[in-house]
C-alpha cells in the first residue's frame, strides 16, 4: 500500500498489528464496561500505541512507559489505525 492508500487509515482489530507497528486506537468495542476498563488502563480513543511483542495472538503493547499485556480477545475488540 502506498502512503496516499485510502485503505491504510482503515480500522483494523489490534489483534491484526504487527509488531514494531504503531497505531491509533479508532474504536473500542464490547460494551461500556469494557470501555471503562481499557479507558482506566490507558487505553482511550485517539490513544497510539505500539506493539511490543506478539506471541501467539497474545500482545504486549506500549502507551507512552506503561507496557500493557493483551490477550487476543481484548485485542479483537479494540480497532485501530495505522499511524
Amino acid at each position: 500500500m502506498s502512503p496516499s492508500d485510502p485503505t491504510d487509515k482503515a480500522p483494523f482489530p489490534l489483534a491484526m498489528a504487527q509488531e514494531g507497528e504503531q497505531v491509533t486506537i479508532f474504536l473500542l468495542r464490547g460494551g461500556k464496561g469494557l470501555e471503562m476498563r481499557l479507558t482506566s488502563l490507558g487505553l482511550n480513543i485517539g490513544g497510539e500505541l505500539t506493539v511490543s511483542q506478539r506471541e501467539g495472538g497474545n500482545l504486549v503493547v506500549l502507551r507512552g512507559e506503561t507496557r500493557l499485556a493483551l490477550g487476543v480477545g481484548i485485542a479483537q475488540k479494540i480497532m485501530v489505525v495505522r499511524q
